[in-house]
């Protein structure tokens, strides 16, 4: 499947269910897979809606621009994984699957002194300035104007405490360069900081930091710099810091290499990129339906959980198909 046949079905698959589930004047007239912004909470399951609302104006994160769009992968990323995040043994069926590792023991991100653990959090920035983008008056506001992962999880692996940053993606596709306009502050901010040791690229790769200004390599690489700067500073004591990348297995154009530089290399952008990290074993890519093939597929005596699954399968029926 095409992603603009991807797209377009995911499309209507919004819209049918928008229309199916919601009134009529939350949506847009003419654009039925996409919400008044006044009604973006909507774009989530309903028992979900409160608690994300409060977490992120607990924590100062902000939504993304278009969270109330039907294809809005942070809408996405939040009715897969919110749910999880007080449920270590369903979240780390998912982080095995998705890693090709035994599922592992799940660690609180953080322990909010009246509430219970926390095992996943969203819109991560790090705890300190890495990358040399906060603001001078303070730390980053998650979720906007730095590098962030769309979730942080941590787990036992062995004897080693790892964190990992997790990219999600839905229908999202890229073609064109960045704006030229801001190279020079990126080359500024990030050439320190890329090529090993001081960073994750091959000190041997041949490429400089303008063959990453097309996305999204150049997400990509701002998340991996992010968490090797992590890992060095052993933030929340964590040994090692990992990158994994989600999306779904119908969106092939999203593996497609922008970079003209980087093309030579191969033709599964995640895959070029994984060959240019001086420890390839930082990045994973895969898609959401092989991660969360054992929670949807398998049996549950507890009815939320019932009914969670019900809801994604209804929702993004892309998930039912093979990864």
């Amino acid at each position: 499947m095409s992603t603009s046949s991807f797209v377009t079905r995911e499309r209507a698959a919004q819209a049918a269910f928008f229309a199916e589930t919601l009134p009529a004047d939350a949506r847009i007239d003419g654009w039925p897979y996409r919400l008044r912004p006044e009604h973006r909470m909507l774009n989530l399951m309903p028992e979900l809606r409160s608690v994300a609302e409060g977490h992120f104006a607990e924590r100062g994160i902000v939504w993304h621009r278009h969270a109330a769009h039907g294809l809005s992968s942070q809408a996405c990323c939040l009715n897969f994984l919110m749910p999880l995040a007080h449920r270590p043994e369903l979240l780390s069926s998912v982080i095995g699957s998705a890693l090709g590792i035994e599922p592992p023991q799940m660690l609180p991100i953080n322990r909010p002194p009246d509430e219970p653990p926390l095992y996943i959090d969203f819109e991560w920035t790090g705890s300190a300035d890495y990358l040399d983008e906060w603001p001078k008056s303070g730390r980053a506001t998650r979720g906007a104007n730095a590098t962030s992962a769309d979730a942080v999880v941590r787990f036992q692996d062995g004897a080693e405490v790892r964190t990992v940053l997790i990219e999600w993606k839905y229908t999202e596709s890229y073609g064109a360069p960045l704006v030229e306009r801001g190279n020079p502050t990126r080359r500024l901010r990030y050439t320190d900081k890329l090529f090993a040791p001081e960073g994750p690229i091959r000190a041997d790769a041949d490429v400089t930091l303008d063959d990453f200004f097309y996305e999204p390599l150049y997400q990509l690489v701002r998340q991996q710099m992010l968490a090797w700067r992590m890992e060095r500073a052993r933030e929340d004591g964590a040994d090692r810091v990992t990158v994994l990348h989600l999306s779904p297995a119908g969106n092939r154009t999203l593996h497609r290499v922008t970079s003209p530089r980087l093309r030579e290399r191969g033709d599964d952008v995640f895959e070029v990129f994984r060959s240019l990290l001086a420890h390839p074993d930082d990045f994973t890519g895969t898609t959401i339906e092989r991660a969360f093939r054992p929670v949807l597929t398998a049996g549950h005596a507890d009815p939320a959980i019932v009914e969670w699954a019900a809801y994604l399968r209804r929702r993004y029926s892309y998930v039912n198909g093979t990864a």
